[in-house]
């Protein structure tokens, strides 16, 4: 069987064409996948809080760090631990949702941390408290159960309760 060669994209560089399910993995090509984040998008932080959370709500919290990491790469320095940590916590319900235990409480309790430095503030609406003890709460629970957690049943609300 022949193997196939990297794909790239416009620039030469390469870039996974393959399709890929509500949690990021990689299918076989050909297979039908969930349509994915587009990279490299800028947008104003309030539709990258919204567009994340629609992405969260879904079930699709490998597609929403893809949203966060566009706001880390894209967004002022001063905000970058932001961004950044709003990734690693979709990562981390990602992996947590895969069955990866260990990794998804890493990155929650990793993004808790980034998250944190911004205690006292609500940037963009973003209820930091509560993503805070939500992400240390699902670590918890992840690194005592092990077993796969409900991206959708467990996906956070950025903005608290009344949040969409």
């Amino acid at each position: 069987m022949a193997q196939r060669g990297r794909d790239r994209d416009e620039e030469g560089r390469a870039r996974n064409a393959r399709p890929r399910d509500g949690l990021g993995r990689p299918l076989p090509y050909g297979s039908e996948g969930v349509p994915r984040a587009p990279e490299g998008v800028v947008r104003e932080p309030a539709e990258t809080v919204a567009e994340a959370q629609r992405l969260l709500d879904a079930g699709r919290p490998f597609h929403a760090h893809e949203v966060f990491e566009d706001a880390w790469k894209s967004g002022p320095e001063a905000e970058r631990t932001l961004w950044k940590g709003l990734a690693q916590l979709a990562v981390g319900l990602t992996h947590a949702a895969r069955g990866n235990a260990r990794g998804g409480a890493r990155l929650l309790g990793r993004g808790a941390g980034a998250v944190e430095e911004w205690s006292g503030q609500r940037p963009y609406g973003i209820d930091v408290a509560g993503l805070v003890g939500w992400a240390r709460e699902l670590a918890r629970r992840v690194a005592d159960g092990g077993a796969p957690v409900d991206p959708v049943g467990c996906a956070p609300r950025l903005r608290g309760p009344m949040s969409g």
